[in-house]
């Protein structure tokens, strides 16, 4: 291809143009190449399932050059050639039948019919198929055994257009996929296009807005134009957070704490950090790094935390000493009490210091009487990874003498967040992603944890937080017995479902979590649902037969 020729995009057909291409292409394949249909005027094949059919087609620009149909509804059409199709099919699979696969014909023998059937695999695996049934063509049938697929049965068609059934399970398709150097690199994760079947705690996916921010051309951290955006950035944030000042640093989310760590250590105080889970005790790894003197209440993983605990673990902590603690511990998906522990820390003359890096965006945040408070861009708010928030209740001073400048709160301060060189496009994503984060984004959010709670249960799943002290951004699932939540996101992986489940605090206690900080779809979450349900019943089948 030429610099000028357009790229070639893959999708499933939904105007007019495309399925009326569809049929002219079937036509001349089907009628005029390969005898199996008696030509008409129109010189157009319109299938008799039409009504039924997924079309995936490949565009080059506005011409369709490839297609290939997936039906799910019985009887099949080879239903009617192959006596007893089931009995030659494995047991404990939902079959699609593939049909109709065309190819013009400059663009057979190359990358065009293995990115089509990739992408007709990878949707009908988010359908949660798993059993592609086929006629292959004898003249295909070397490359379709490459593929994995099986032959049954006798030959079908007419002379001059015979057809062997096949069937292959989408899974040995991504074997094979993968053992072959040909067709590996077609199914690893494609990251030039978004996935909307993400749901990863981040980075998430992106808007179009978002994204359409980002690519917009930098511009120079020392511009009054980007000096203007991220001072009206700032106080945006400020007024969502209901937060005195905000600092936007360059980094992740572990920086911001880096800098709350290196602020209390510039004062001989005592403090307390609270953790049951992961990410509180990292905090807890941030104050001994900082070699800050604390007390450290440490609760088993997921226990809800007790104002009376906190009370004790208190005892030696003196006025004027502080208190630092996650509001929404993601590696469990609970929410802690956020306004409740701040009263609390104030009413025995403690500064609150929150870790909001997976709330804020999520929930309503009210971060007043906060003495520091941490967030990021790439979660909750919708943004890319990158920029790190550091809320702040009194105007910070630089240490110089103390702190390296980029664990200085006050040298940031100093400088209203550009002490260095910026990313003017995090800047600019941050700032339409903020634009999106209104009350109705936060109550589909809601709606969404409600309903996908309510689904898993029914399918056997245990979520791990009760719901009312779980955060709507994290569910966290153990899966019923028969199926490791290890195998289940392997499983997910594939059909290009994106979980977490790989982190080795996950892998040790068998927990899965689906995350829904970037707002996915519903439509995304009933595919996911589906899909967990044919992959936990075939398993448990399968252990109840054994």
């Amino acid at each position: 291809m030429t610099a000028s020729t357009p790229p070639l995009v893959f999708k499933v057909a939904t105007e007019t143009e495309e399925i009326e291409q569809v049929q002219r292409l079937h036509y001349r394949t089907f009628v005029e190449e390969i005898p199996q249909h008696p030509p008409n005027a129109e010189r157009r094949l319109v299938d008799r399932f039409h009504g039924e059919n997924i079309y995936i087609v490949g565009l080059l620009g506005s011409r369709l050059v490839a297609t290939v149909a997936l039906r799910s509804q019985r009887p099949f059409s080879l239903d009617s050639k192959v006596p007893d199709l089931d009995r030659h099919l494995p047991s404990g699979y939902l079959p699609v039948e593939v049909r109709l696969l065309a190819v013009e014909r400059e663009f057979r023998r190359t990358a065009v019919f293995a990115a089509l059937l990739e992408h007709g695999v990878r949707h009908a695996l988010s359908l949660g198929f798993d059993l592609g049934v086929i006629s292959g063509t004898t003249r295909e049938l070397k490359l379709y055994r490459h593929l994995g697929f099986t032959p049954f049965g006798n030959l079908v068609g007419t002379p001059g257009a015979e057809y062997q059934p096949m069937y292959v399970t989408l899974d040995q398709f991504c074997d094979n996929a993968q053992r072959s150097p040909a067709l590996k690199e077609m199914f690893e994760p494609r990251l030039d296009r978004p996935n909307e079947l993400n749901f990863l705690p981040g980075p998430i996916t992106p808007s179009p807005a978002v994204r359409e921010a980002f690519v917009a051309p930098p511009i120079s951290h020392r511009s009054a134009e980007f000096v203007e955006q991220l001072t009206g950035l700032r106080a945006r944030l400020a007024r969502l957070a209901r937060a005195n000042d905000v600092q936007v640093l360059l980094g992740s989310a572990t920086l911001g704490n880096e800098v709350v760590a290196a602020q209390l250590s510039l004062e001989a105080t005592r403090g307390l950090v609270l953790s049951n889970g992961e990410f509180g005790e990292r905090l807890a790894g941030n104050a001994r790094r900082a070699q800050l003197d604390f007390a450290h209440l440490a609760l088993p993983w997921g226990e809800e935390l007790d104002l009376g605990r906190v009370a004790q673990a208190l005892a030696d902590v003196p006025r004027g000493g502080w208190m630092w603690f996650v509001h929404h511990e993601t590696s469990t998906g609970m929410l802690q009490p956020l306004r409740e522990l701040v009263t609390f820390a104030r009413s025995r003359g403690l500064r609150a210091c929150v870790d909001c890096v997976s709330s804020f965006g999520t929930v309503e945040v009210d971060l007043r009487d906060v003495h520091l408070a941490t967030a990021t861009s790439g979660k909750g708010l919708g943004a890319y990874p990158g920029l790190s928030l550091v809320f702040h209740e009194t105007k910070p001073i630089s240490r110089p003498d103390r702190l390296p400048g980029y664990l200085d709160l006050g040298h940031w301060a100093e400088h209203a967040s550009i002490p260095h060189t910026h990313s003017s496009n995090l800047v600019n994503a941050l700032s339409a992603a903020l634009r999106e984060c209104t009350q109705e984004r936060l109550g589909r959010v809601a709606a969404s944890a409600q309903w996908l709670r309510a689904a898993l249960e029914r399918l056997g799943f245990r979520c791990l937080v009760p719901e009312r002290i779980a955060c709507p951004g994290i569910v966290t699932i153990l899966p019923p017995s028969g199926i490791t939540a290890f195998e289940l996101g392997l499983a997910l992986d594939r059909r290009g479902f994106w979980t977490s489940y790989r982190s080795e605090y996950l892998v040790q206690r068998g927990w899965l979590q689906v995350a829904l900080l970037g707002d996915p779809p519903r439509d995304s979450l009933e595919k996911l649902v589906r899909v967990l349900g044919l992959l936990v019943a075939r398993r448990t089948s399968t252990v109840v037969a054994r």
